[in-house]
């Protein structure tokens, strides 16, 4: 099938996603189209990581029909997983930043790695994506030297580099107090509404489904489902932790 851009972003159609040579979902079925804000909800192990991670090409798909923008992932091979990567911006959990370099160079070893070497160019797309999550005056600060919300808005900046059409947020708020997951939460919604990238956020945070509400995929029981308008179902997010 070929892409055009009146198709959605992504579409997986009857997909399994296996780990380890074991199913963890099965039959999968997901439209996700250009600037929407997504949810991926569900209990640890759930399934919800190695969505994922099937989306940046680090799990294959080898069943059913998968699709993140014109790369159908079902037939991705190998040399053309870098190019799939610079049109995603992945936010991790742990973050990953390099703790021995500075916001600056973090930013930098990032663009060099995808091919940039105009020097002027990183420059300013630096500057810019560091305005862009109002750390513009950090950005000779190292990891240990900033707080914790400092450190997600760095990792927001580091996945904004490429300008990505979509932005995969594993748990970005989990270790954070509620008032810098708010200033987060507000960041996400002020890029996704001024840049437009579709944002797929996994979370276990239900107060984050209430205040900042998008569509929501719920995994359970080797399947993910979108789920009816969240205010209207009973869920025990206790047993998510």
């Amino acid at each position: 099938m070929e892409h055009t851009d009146t198709m959605p972003i992504i579409q997986f159609e009857n997909v399994n996603i296996s780990n380890s040579g074991n199913i963890v979902i099965s039959d999968l079925n997901l439209t996700i189209e250009k600037g929407e804000f997504i949810y991926i909800i569900g209990k640890v192990g759930s399934g919800k990581t190695s969505i994922i991670r099937s989306m940046i090409g680090e799990i294959p798909i080898k069943q059913g029909y998968a699709r993140i923008g014109k790369f159908q992932l079902h037939k991705l091979k190998k040399r053309e997983i870098p190019y799939l990567r610079r049109k995603i911006g992945v936010i991790f959990q742990d973050l990953q930043l390099l703790t021995d370099r500075t916001v600056y160079e973090n930013l930098q070893f990032v663009l060099r790695a995808t091919g940039w070497d105009d020097k002027k160019l990183i420059d300013a797309t630096i500057s810019q994506v560091l305005e862009d999550v109002g750390m513009s005056h950090k950005g000779n600060n190292k990891p240990h030297q900033l707080s914790g919300g400092e450190q997600q808005r760095v990792a927001i900046a580091r996945a904004l580099l490429n300008t990505p059409e979509i932005i995969l947020a594993d748990e970005p708020t989990a270790n954070l107090d509620n008032d810098t997951t708010k200033e987060i939460m507000e960041l996400f919604m002020k890029i996704n509404k001024q840049q437009g990238p579709t944002i797929i956020m996994v979370t276990h945070n239900k107060t984050l489904l209430k205040d900042y509400p998008g569509k929501t995929y719920l995994c359970e029981r080797m399947s993910c489902t979108p789920m009816k308008d969240f205010s209207e179902i009973e869920i025990d997010f206790s047993d998510f932790l």
